[in-house]
């Protein structure tokens, strides 16, 4: 199957996602068909792609480290989709970047995927959920990964980290409302943005981004904490996060989301992603840049044909409390 993410484009220019394909769950219950067990399960990632991204940074807040590991595989994707690095890779960084430590035959995410159904059609995507005992897939669709991974280790896991509720029932409401704009229009908004074939499903999915980015920085702005929910970190600040990050790094320039950047444009989400970044390991220790900036810029051939890479915006993230200068200026005048 071909990676060439423009077939995905339909008829009126417009980008669909499609549905993943892999649904069970891990429970903490007796009959559990994926009961919660210490390094049973096996997970995927991308340090490019955000939807990964969401599930390294949830491993992390939770303590997870030691009851589900995890292998990135190269930023590089090729007609075959997503292929793990070679002991010959050096310009891939971060922990886990290796060949695939269950499968040391396997060159590809595929391969696994057929491993579960030699005759699957669908797209090969991260993350990807493994069953190690039972040798399956147990899930490839982020948002439930995630949420899966909020309570069901609980129970094995120092009082610290079980106690830690990413979804807590006075907010979920609000998350949920939330969750609603924000995937359809931001964290979707970009790709939807940079992937329309025609001008007007462009011009369309950028106003509708840039719209929703506005409505998150007026919400970040009446937040009495840190976060986007005040002083606790929430599944809205994790599937927010992971597109703002890459925002002016690789969106603005390779999916032509380039009405504002963050770091100009936005003082209130610039603020909030600085503070997850720096503030938060989970968050700034599951950011690889490199992965983000080439995945994307020599990936995507019908975007970037010669694959180079912008070496800006310098640098990656900045620094807490310092502005670009433009800001610093307009600060300075007031």
């Amino acid at each position: 199957m071909s990676s060439n993410i423009l077939n995905w484009a339909s008829k009126d220019g417009e980008f669909r996602r499609q549905q993943s394909v892999f649904r069970d769950w891990i429970e903490n219950k007796p009959d559990a068909k994926f009961p919660a067990e210490k390094d049973r399960y096996h997970l995927y990632v991308s340090y490019a792609c955000p939807w990964a991204h969401r599930a390294l940074i949830v491993r992390k807040l939770k303590g997870l480290e030691d009851f589900l590991p995890y292998t990135s595989v190269h930023w590089h994707m090729g007609d075959k989709s997503w292929r793990f690095a070679t002991k010959d890779d050096n310009d891939a960084p971060g922990d886990n970047v290796t060949p695939d430590p269950v499968h040391p035959e396997y060159t590809h995410l595929r391969d696994i995927y057929f491993e579960n159904n030699k005759d699957y059609e669908g797209r090969f995507t991260v993350p990807t959920l493994y069953d190690k005992k039972q040798k399956c897939i147990v899930n490839n669709e982020s948002s439930e990964i995630i949420r899966m991974l909020y309570h069901a280790f609980d129970h094995l896991l120092p009082e610290k980290y079980a106690k830690l509720d990413l979804l807590p029932e006075d907010l979920k409401q609000k998350i949920e409302e939330t969750n609603e704009w924000t995937y359809h229009d931001i964290n979707n908004g970009v790709y939807k943005s940079g992937f329309a074939t025609t001008e007007e499903a462009y011009v369309k999915n950028v106003k509708t981004l840039f719209a929703s980015l506005d409505k998150a920085e007026a919400e970040l702005a009446q937040s009495p904490g840190p976060y986007y929910h005040g002083d606790r970190v929430t599944e809205a600040d994790i599937r927010l996060y992971t597109t703002i990050i890459r925002f002016d790094a690789v969106y603005v320039q390779h999916f032509k989301c380039n009405l504002r950047d963050i770091r100009s444009g936005y003082p209130n989400l610039h603020k909030w992603v600085r503070y997850c970044y720096w503030k938060n390991p989970a968050f700034g220790e599951t950011t690889e840049f490199t992965h983000i900036k080439c995945h994307y810029t020599k990936s995507h051939k019908q975007i970037n044909p010669p694959s180079i890479t912008p070496l800006g915006p310098e640098p990656n993230i900045l620094p807490l409390n310092e502005e670009v200068p433009a800001v610093q200026a307009a600060t300075r005048s007031k």
